[in-house]
């Protein structure tokens, strides 16, 4: 690993564990040359994976992109990272895990979005709104309701629920 600080290609790790989500492997280390401390993370990459653009495009799968996406609909809303994070591995688990090399874009899309309506109504509908590539209001409208009706649905299971289990 290449230390940050002065470029040298000589580093030493000091300390490693797992990270607080124990998908990754957190390494402190420490660069002879400078004197220079930094930390890495590692993670566990099943397979190469290649996004397929709208354009046709192909360009490899970057989890960082992903990430920041994420962070811009997530701006200002009160989501732990923590469950951004794990919210992400999910989505990359699956994609790893599906059997192909190659994803559309829009498969990338669409298990995003089913991710973000869980963590956070504000941060899907923002996303939903750039993906989906909104023109109108009502095109809002649409997505809002869709929303509401699920929240409608969710709350008459859990009723039903309840009620049951009282019996």
């Amino acid at each position: 690993m290449r230390c940050p600080y002065c470029g040298s290609s000589d580093t030493q790790v000091k300390d490693s564990r797992p990270a607080e989500d124990s998908s990754s492997i957190r390494r402190r280390r420490v660069c002879p040359g400078c004197g220079g401390r930094f930390t890495t993370f590692e993670r566990v990459q099943l397979r190469e994976l290649v996004v397929i653009k709208k354009s046709g495009r192909r360009v490899p799968f970057d989890r960082d992109k992903l990430m920041r996406s994420l962070e811009v609909a997530l701006r200002k809303r009160p989501v732990e990272p923590e469950r951004v994070e794990r919210m992400v591995n999910g989505v990359v688990r699956q994609l790893e895990s599906s059997g192909d090399a190659e994803i559309d874009s829009a498969r990338i899309g669409e298990l995003v979005i089913l991710g973000l309506k869980s963590l956070d109504d504000v941060a899907y509908v923002r996303f939903a709104s750039v993906y989906r590539d909104f023109r109108e209001v009502s095109d809002f409208h649409a997505l809002i309701d869709e929303l509401s009706h699920g929240d409608a649905e969710s709350e008459a299971l859990r009723a039903e629920d309840a009620a049951a289990s009282s019996e």
